[in-house]
């Protein structure tokens, strides 16, 4: 996969390169459009909106993307990725018991 392929698959979903995402965000994602461009449901005999073949393709890029993606477990780390644990232990122990 190239980066171009990956921005254009964010691109298709509504993401931007800048969107920290899950794989849950990425299906839930999938669903609503393919649910949104499948013809049984919308009821239209042409050609859907965005073609279901290429939802599907920007979904395998973007879930190949997530599932090779390597994983920082640092503390720093999480407590970036959890910033309301740092806060509580940053601030749990307050002296002046405003916790």
């Amino acid at each position: 996969m190239t980066y171009v392929e990956l921005t254009a698959a964010l691109g298709v979903f509504g993401f931007s390169e800048r969107d920290q995402l899950t794989m849950a965000q990425v299906k839930r994602r999938h669903r609503e459009l393919v649910k949104s461009s499948h013809p049984d449901l919308t009821g239209e005999t042409s050609a859907p909106s965005l073609d279901i073949r290429r939802i599907n393709a920007a979904a395998s890029v973007l879930q190949a993307y997530l599932r090779s993606y390597r994983f920082n477990f640092s503390e720093d780390e999480f407590y970036r990725q959890n910033p309301d644990e740092r806060l509580r232990v940053q601030f749990g122990s307050d002296p002046w018991g405003s916790s």
